[in-house]
């Protein structure tokens, strides 16, 4: 059913592709651009689709679609034994400009379509990101980080996500956790050829929190006091009701 409403989306953006394939060799789009985190939010799949005016794949053009989210500066810390019982910090890495989310995804993978020097500069890849750091030097710093935010789904490198139909269509799926940021994302679209970036395209969408979930979020940015407290008591009411279910049972 998705693909069969993909490929629909396709053919009704064939007729805008091939009217400007002189000018664009490459013609893409978003099936949304914007997205809203609700307090039932579970995640949420984008699709980027698109043409060319040329044959995609072996001995032909290559597509790489690329995402990027809001960044952050993200401290990652050793944790040292102390006392021979307990666990304390230890050395620490603060990282400027680290992503909130990043998706890479290609009919290849970005390594064999892109010459080392040329997936540096564009960032494509995970190997790739550009992680400085200030504190604590060792690359143990950088692997912890890349092994946490890939096992929380928010930096993906996916070398199955693009599909080809017709040989000038494409689409890929764009995952999004449940615990995505909110606010500005940039979607890339690479068209490669001969090892070299021919053409590119650049999309973006947002993602907003709504209704209880926009309140809950602003309440605790705007006053921490209030609503660590209103956690304190809830969690009281929660164990309160809880012992006297049990009791009941």
């Amino acid at each position: 059913m998705i693909r069969r409403a993909v490929l629909l989306l396709l053919l009704l953006l064939l007729p805008a592709g091939r009217a400007a394939a002189q000018d664009a060799p490459l013609v893409v789009a978003l099936s949304q651009t914007a997205v809203e985190v609700t307090t039932g939010f579970t995640g949420a799949s984008l699709m980027v689709f698109g043409s060319t005016e040329t044959p995609i794949g072996p001995g032909g053009d290559e597509i790489l679609v690329v995402a990027r989210g809001p960044t952050r500066p993200v401290v990652v810390r050793r944790k040292v034994p102390a006392l021979g019982i307990l666990w304390v910090n230890g050395p620490s890495a603060r990282f400027a400009g680290v992503p909130g989310f990043y998706f890479i995804a290609g009919t290849r993978p970005a390594w064999q379509l892109l010459p080392e020097e040329e997936r540096q500069r564009n960032s494509l890849g995970l190997d790739s990101l550009p992680l400085t750091s200030t504190g604590a030097r060792s690359p143990a710093f950088r692997a912890a980080l890349l092994g946490l935010e890939s096992s929380s789904g928010m930096w993906v490198e996916d070398t199955t996500a693009i599909e080809i139909a017709g040989s000038r269509l494409f689409h890929a799926r764009l995952p999004l956790p449940a615990a995505v940021p909110t606010g500005d994302y940039r979607v890339e679209v690479l068209l490669v050829r001969s090892r070299r970036i021919v053409a590119r395209q650049e999309l973006a969408f947002r993602v907003d929190r709504v209704g209880t979930a926009d309140r809950i979020a602003t309440v605790a940015e705007d006053q921490p006091f209030i609503y660590g407290l209103a956690c304190i008591i809830f969690a009281a009411l929660a164990g309160w009701l809880g012992s006297i279910l049990f009791r009941r049972g």
